[in-house]
């Protein structure tokens, strides 16, 4: 039985993606899951904000193979062979550990893009190439024990977050309160669909070897919006307008279907949260390299910062054990 993978996307960037995967991974290590968190994305920027650049400078030698999700394919890039068999996770805590990401990682994608069509001739390499990075998320959940697979991906539709999101049982959606966040979704509903077709007809040509592949369900799990500023508990008129468009435009463009009216981003099952923007923490936690809800009044966080600390750990708590039940196979011990 295959680890689950939760991917984080959007085709839209800048709508806190990183940062959702972040506080997500170690608030299931304090529900005392074991998470492998895997930066998917070639700005690696996941990988930044778990790790300094010394210890980068070790995982990252100019002169042989780097412990980064890179290292783990790069013999099959290289054709000397498959995906390394052990991938290196760099251990962040017991419960957390990280498949290092790597800017490398972007040379990748003409051999993605030049291997889907293939898999549709049974080419016993097409899928090996399409399936390496869930592969490789599988050998290191196997070899650290993981209950889930958070997956940060970078905001394009290109052949990188294709196979990645074919590696994905479900998908998380963040979102910004913009006009271009809704134009995000009506790309990303219908490219999803027609991935997921296309993966299952290739499925069918799969050669006679043994190699498992992912199944490429890519089950929608919800949206959440971020970084919306609020005055009296109510997001400000700027944002407002398009927060009251995202549940139509996600059941309809995302899910395809009907639209039944009369639903807004409070009421709606498909809305996992809403995130308030917790401003001057941020910089306070990356300073601490930890996440927001950790904070203590020796980072800082005293006075209201340490209110809204208390806060940001009963939004995260909630979210988690909400994506938790939608995919009913992560729930907290």
């Amino acid at each position: 039985m295959s680890t689950p993978v939760v991917a984080f996307f959007n085709n839209k960037g800048r709508v806190g993606k990183t940062s959702l995967v972040y506080h997500l991974a170690w608030m299931y290590a304090d529900f005392g899951r074991r998470v492998v968190a895997a930066d998917l994305d070639p700005q690696a920027n996941l990988t930044a904000a778990f790790l300094d650049e010394d210890r980068l400078v070790e995982l990252w030698p100019e002169d042989s193979q780097p412990y980064s999700i890179f290292g783990s394919i790069r013999p099959l890039i290289e054709g000397t062979g498959d995906i390394v068999a052990t991938p290196h996770v760099e251990r962040i805590t017991e419960e957390i550990g990280l498949l290092v990401g790597d800017l490398l990682l972007s040379g990748f994608e003409d051999d993605l893009s030049g291997v889907w069509p293939k898999c549709l001739d049974g080419d016993q390499r097409a899928f090996r190439v399409i399936s390496a990075f869930w592969r490789v998320m599988q050998a290191a959940a196997v070899n650290d024990a993981a209950d889930v697979i958070l997956v940060d991906l970078g905001p394009n539709l290109g052949a990188i977050n294709r196979a990645a999101l074919v590696a994905a049982d479900y998908v998380v959606i963040p979102l910004s309160p913009d006009l271009f966040s809704l134009q995000g979704l009506r790309n990303l509903g219908p490219t999803l669909r027609r991935w997921r077709a296309e993966w299952s007809k290739r499925l069918g040509e799969k050669p006679a070897i043994p190699l498992e592949l992912p199944q490429g369900n890519m089950q929608p799990v919800g949206y959440i919006v971020l970084q919306h500023s609020e005055r009296l508990n109510r997001p400000v008129q700027a944002y407002r307008r398009w927060v009251e468009r995202i549940p139509e435009v996600y059941r309809t463009d995302v899910l395809a279907e009907s639209w039944p009216g009369n639903i807004t981003v409070a009421n709606d099952p498909h809305c996992l949260a809403s995130l308030k923007h917790y401003h001057s923490l941020i910089p306070m936690a990356q300073e601490a390299r930890k996440p927001i809800f950790h904070l203590k009044p020796a980072d800082g966080a005293i006075g209201a910062h340490f209110n809204a600390v208390r806060a940001a750990y009963h939004d995260f708590e909630a979210l988690a054990q909400t994506i938790a039940e939608r995919t009913e196979l992560i729930s907290p011990a």
